[in-house]
């Protein structure tokens, strides 16, 4: 199981770093196939779709961080887009970890298919998405800001799977190349995965517990292999920051949102 959870953990470290999904895409599906697998029938195979959640949201802690600083290096971060949304999206972190958990797994994971399809479908259909971008990204309105990251935060923390999937396409319609999007991202997931990961924690301590070597929902032996796995994946893919062309990085992260979508619809 954790070698597994390691190999996966590697590829997630790689569509952090050039995807800036914060691992969730991969982390998600992954550890739920493998926790019904391994813990059927069990309080941990009933809660299957929360502890991949709340696992996936505490690895971003660690995947998203390096891949901040990675960038950052680079200079491919428009902080100057990044910093007013950060505190808009911690507060949305809270309400929307709280939502999952009030739900059921199922109730979960069918919104999860439904926002990551939903997502395709609008990148695909909508102009802008797989064209060139402007030269400059054009600012956020005051009002815009606040909605946009309090959803962030919300859907993200909901969902695990960090804030790409919202802010790579809005900040891709608001003219910034794929380079810039995607590196965007991962500072933005930090608030959210930190705020999620303590929400998650604290918040599941009045339900049945899990056992050993769980901080709530947080299965803490997954997410450390699962951390470990991103690291390397981040290292070993950091060379090719910036140097995928504008287009085919679009069009491969719309492919990546497909294969994902294509596992939980079987999972």
């Amino acid at each position: 199981m954790y070698f597994l959870l390691l190999f996966f953990g590697f590829l997630a470290g790689i569509t952090t770093v050039l995807f800036g999904f914060g691992g969730g895409f991969v982390v998600v599906p992954v550890l739920y196939s493998v926790l019904l697998a391994t813990h059927g029938g069990s309080a941990v195979g009933d809660a299957a779709m929360h502890v991949a959640v709340a696992t996936s949201t505490c690895v971003m802690i660690f995947g998203a961080g390096l891949a901040t600083m990675r960038h950052h290096k680079a200079g491919t971060v428009p902080w100057d887009q990044v910093r007013p949304l950060l505190g808009y999206i911690a507060v949305g972190a809270i309400p929307g970890a709280a939502a999952a958990l009030a739900l059921s797994g199922d109730w979960v994971r069918w919104a999860f298919i439904f926002y990551l399809g939903l997502t395709i479908l609008d990148s695909i259909l909508r102009p802008g998405f797989t064209q060139e971008t402007a030269a400059r990204i054009r600012p956020w309105g005051r009002w815009m800001t606040a909605a946009a990251g309090t959803a962030i935060g919300a859907i993200a923390a909901f969902l695990g799977v960090g804030g790409s999937v919202m802010t790579v396409p809005l900040m891709r319609r608001r003219g910034a190349s794929m380079t810039a999007a995607t590196a965007a991202a991962n500072p933005l997931s930090l608030p959210m995965a930190v705020v999620g990961s303590a929400t998650y924690a604290l918040l599941a301590w009045n339900d049945a517990p899990l056992g050993a070597w769980h901080a709530g929902y947080i299965d803490l032996r997954a997410c450390a292999v699962l951390a470990v796995g991103s690291w390397l994946g981040i290292r070993a893919t950091s060379r090719w920051i910036g140097r995928i062309p504008d287009t085919i990085h679009a069009k491969a992260y719309i492919t990546l949102l497909c294969v994902v979508l294509l596992v939980m619809l079987v999972a």
